[in-house]
């Protein structure tokens, strides 16, 4: 029996069989002191040690090796900790290895020696304190019979805290007031309806929800679960998670020490491990959020600010539908691994769930492969009419009234049914205080309205004016529609976001000497709206004859607005030729469209957007692009939507006479 198989036998474990067809050469005075150096680490380490490390740095086959430069390579590596050296020295290096070797052998066994000689002196120190070791020992012993003994000073904590626990407060006016039914989720019937049906089919669909903040797309994805649970056809139990977070919160660590999102593992040296784990020297994976959500729907609002790196390894998840972990610590051939850690590292954690994913931002933000293993739903903006709608629900859960047109006030400050139930309960304390049902009524009789309703309690107009003031709220919608037709002013329709809004655009215009005329034009407008000019005054020249060069000419956007894209060309073009001509342009109307040097009005984007700034503004006619025609539905939200192909169709609906 050669030595090493004796240090395997001694060892317990199986020792690699040698290469098929070779054998042994016999010894050699080189192979006797590799010998001799393998039997000096053996004491120094002791043998199940040396079989260890000899395991984890790829070094085992390399010790049973015929040839003797591949068994100094396994001490190589051992000695150097090492498990990529190489390559295994010659027979002309290995004097010099091995002389290297030995001294290192030499220096672990000085470095044993000396601890020995410090150890041996810590056991003097001991038996000189025998009876304070022992007094301490049996300190120690008494405190783990009793593992729920806690001190005087911790009792007093503990105390502080129970007493904590029985100090209740209501719920918040924001969670009363908010929706409770799908219902009551207002303005979003078409976008809810397409969220419970790709729910409730027996093969639901990872979603992504666009729209503006305040709309219920948070709301209407908890109710919409709720709902499905109930329907035969739902693949999604009785107690599904619903498990939310924020993506602008979650980061990508590139040490994987820390993802609440997909899980991590904690490693036994650095962030401590279970005190069994870490004692083995095993890490502990922490399975994350995409576990706790299996069976159920992991909802991710803000997801377009998630990084995209987490983007991408959440997308690896959704694919295989488990959360793997890896770790340098774990050790697959270490007995000591519980079955619980190997089967997370082995098999890794279930994470089969339906992702749902919100966010304010364009879709340019996601993810395109994200986007592609996911439905799109749009949320659209709220009118003012939802807005108050939404108010009036509200202030019936309050029990109390509104005065006339309290609710139209609240729309005209937000396009947020979140933020219109804001104001709304802010207006609610200030009537409390001023009707003196703060000191008149009990706690439980304002909690429950009774007292509102008893004593009649009404919001008036100058309660809003008040938290505006407080709160420095603007009007949200400044611009008007009027029935009073004018000269070179006109309502174009921008879109930020999923936010539509009314343009206003003025024109002066003054005649100048032959071909002397100058053109002044907002450069804040922005480049494209500029150049929309310059079409423009092409296109009025070919429809009246009129050469802008004859005139001074000022176009304004009202508010220094920055235009981005061409679609104000035909607003511009129709403000132009009234500067000019004089006509007087409806102020009912608003319109949207690129103007080509043909006077075709070409197709622009966010046109469904762009109708909800129209409506906001009182606008009742709405000018788009004939190729935009399908983009919207007819009479959207009480609009008069006319298409049209060219400027001169577009001109019969904008100007007046």
């Amino acid at each position: 029996m050669s030595f090493l198989d004796k240090i395997f036998k001694r060892s317990g474990k199986q020792a690699p069989a040698p290469e098929a067809g070779t054998e042994l050469p016999p010894l050699e005075p080189i192979d006797r002191e590799i010998n001799a150096l393998y039997a000096a680490l053996v004491d120094t380490m002791g043998t199940e040690k040396l079989v260890l490390a000899a395991g984890k740095l790829n070094a085992l086959n390399l010790m049973r090796s015929a040839k003797r430069g591949e068994r100094v390579l396994a001490l190589q590596r051992v000695l150097h900790n090492d498990p990529l050296l190489a390559p295994a020295p010659t027979d002309s290096q290995l004097p010099d290895v091995l002389s290297e070797l030995a001294e290192r052998v030499a220096d672990i066994r000085a470095r044993n020696a000396v601890e020995d000689s410090i150890e041996q002196k810590v056991n003097e120190k001991l038996e000189q304190e025998h009876d304070e070791y022992v007094d301490d020992i049996r300190a120690q012993v008494i405190k783990e019979a009793k593992p729920g003994a806690e001190s005087p000073h911790d009792a007093k904590k503990r105390e502080q805290l129970e007493k904590l626990e029985k100090i209740h407060l209501t719920q918040s006016i924001m969670e009363l007031l908010r929706p409770r039914k799908l219902e009551d989720i207002v303005g979003q019937e078409r976008a809810v309806e397409s969220l419970l049906a790709k729910l409730s089919s027996p093969y639901p669909q990872h979603l992504l929800l666009y729209g503006p903040p305040g709309v219920g797309k948070t709301t209407a994805a908890r109710l919409v679960l709720a709902e499905a649970r109930q329907k035969n056809s739902s693949p999604f139990a009785a107690d599904a998670p619903f498990v939310e977070t924020d993506g602008t919160t979650l980061r990508w660590d590139p040490r994987d020490m820390t993802n609440p999102l997909l899980g991590s593992v904690h490693d036994p040296i650095y962030q401590g491990a279970q005190k069994n784990y870490a004692d083995s020297g095993i890490p502990e994976p922490k399975p994350g959020l995409v576990t706790e959500a299996h069976g159920g729907i992991l909802f991710i609002d803000e997801i377009g600010e998630m990084d995209e790196m987490l983007q991408n390894k959440l997308l690896k998840v959704l694919e295989d539908k488990r959360a793997y972990f890896e770790s340098a610590y774990y050790d697959p051939t270490d007995e000591k691994v519980p079955p619980y850690i190997r089967y997370l590292f082995e098999k890794g954690a279930p994470a089969d769930f339906v992702l749902i994913g919100a966010t304010t931002r364009d879709a340019s933000h996601i993810n395109p492969a994200l986007r592609s293993r996911c439905a799109e739903i749009y949320f659209e903006p709220l009118t003012p009419q939802h807005i108050v709608e939404i108010v009036n629900r509200a202030a019936a859960r309050l029990h109390i009234g509104l005065s006339d047109e309290v609710a139209a006030l609240i729309s005209e400050y937000t396009v947020e049914g979140r933020k219109a139930v804001g104001i709304l309960a802010d207006a609610y304390s200030f009537a409390l205080e001023r009707s003196g049902l703060v000191n008149e009524a009990s706690h439980d009789e304002l909690l429950s309205g009774v007292a509102a309703e008893r004593a009649g309690l009404t919001i008036t107009r100058d309660d809003i004016y008040e938290v505006a003031r407080v709160g420095r709220l603007y009007q949200f919608v400044t611009k008007k529609a009027s029935h009073t037709a004018q000269q070179g002013h006109i309502f174009g329709l921008g879109v930020a976001g999923f936010l539509g809004s009314v343009i206003e655009i003025e024109a002066v215009a003054f005649h100048a000497e032959h071909g002397k005329g100058t053109i002044r034009f907002n450069d804040t407008a922005g480049s494209m709206a500029k150049d929309s000019v310059f079409n423009a005054a092409s296109v009025m020249r070919r429809l009246t004859g009129k050469d802008i060069h004859d005139y001074d000419v000022h176009i304004n956007v009202i508010g220094g607005g920055n235009i981005d894209g061409p679609s104000a060309g035909t607003a511009i073009l129709a403000v132009l030729v009234s500067a000019v001509t004089g006509r007087l342009i409806r102020q009912d109307v608003a319109v949207t469209g690129e103007i080509s040097l043909a006077g075709r009005v070409r197709p622009v984007g966010g046109v469904l957007e762009k109708a909800y700034g129209a409506a906001q503004a009182g606008i009742k006619t709405m000018v788009i692009p004939r190729e935009n025609e399908k983009d919207i539905p007819e009479e959207h939200l009480g609009l008069d939507i006319h298409p049209v192909d060219t400027a001169e169709e577009a001109f019969q609906l904008i100007f007046a006479d």
